[in-house]
């Protein structure tokens, strides 16, 4: 009896190291998928920068666009396909994950990362490149902080998140709303709540991806939730990273 209790306490170990290391491997494969993405997204927006603002300026002394290219892409009905394709690409992700190939699913992303970039390459004619890299430092500071609390907690942060996701739909209206106000106080506002509320999606999304993990899942299927976590992590920094920029960052 005894001999039979040893070896099942065994077997569970066993079992209990198994599933952690698989766990280890599949959140350190979200996260290279992630960072990898980052940097994809910043070497587009920086080189986009250099060809639609040259001097630093995207605007000349005369008013007019500094290169032909800058008034192409924000200054002609392009600018619209610019800022809405990476939401194309997050609900073709989303909604087509299961009926995608694991090379298809890593394909869009490394193209939605750089279709990203594409539309993020503005803040680099709008503020100083000194604010640019302190925010972004501040902002991996804070977004490695608050993800290792969503791996570690044993707490349950489902309710917080759900907290979250609707204080982000009222986000988006106050933002929406002050597109018409223009009021700095407001703006001010938007910033700062929008911090914390990436902040705490950052915890909570890291745990929500923890609890996907299945150590039976194929590879296939291990390898399309890797690059879902990777998104939604992905898109937690970006948000958390320009609503600390806006809070932050120094104009040009």
């Amino acid at each position: 009896m005894a001999e039979y209790d040893r070896q099942t306490l065994n077997a569970r170990a066993g079992s209990a190291v198994a599933i952690d290391e698989g766990l280890r491997s599949y959140m350190l494969r979200v996260y290279n998928y992630m960072g990898l993405g980052l940097v994809v997204t910043g070497l587009v927006a920086w080189y986009v920068s250099t060809l639609v603002a040259p001097q630093g300026s995207l605007i000349d002394a005369s008013g007019s666009f500094a290169t032909a290219f800058g008034a192409a892409l924000y200054g002609s009905p392009l600018q619209w396909v610019v800022m809405l394709a990476p939401l194309g690409f997050v609900l073709v992700l989303s909604f087509g994950i299961n009926k995608l190939s694991p090379v298809a699913t890593q394909a869009l992303f490394w193209v939605f990362a750089a279709v990203m970039g594409l539309s993020l390459s503005s803040i680099f004619a709008v503020y100083t490149g000194g604010s640019i890299a302190k925010v972004f430092f501040i902002s991996a500071a804070m977004f490695g902080a608050m993800s290792l609390y969503g791996y570690t907690t044993k707490r349950d942060l489902t309710n917080i998140g759900s907290f979250l996701i609707m204080g982000l739909f009222g986000l988006i209206i106050a933002s929406i709303v002050n597109i018409f106000l223009q009021s700095s106080a407001l703006d001010f506002a938007v910033s700062a709540i929008g911090v914390l509320i990436f902040a705490g999606l950052t915890a909570y999304d890291t745990q929500k991806i923890k609890e996907m993990y299945y150590e039976a899942d194929s590879t296939e299927a291990a390898g399309r939730k890797a690059i879902m976590g990777a998104l939604t992590l992905y898109l937690d920094f970006i948000n958390l990273f320009l609503f600390m920029l806006r809070f932050l960052g120094n104009r040009e």
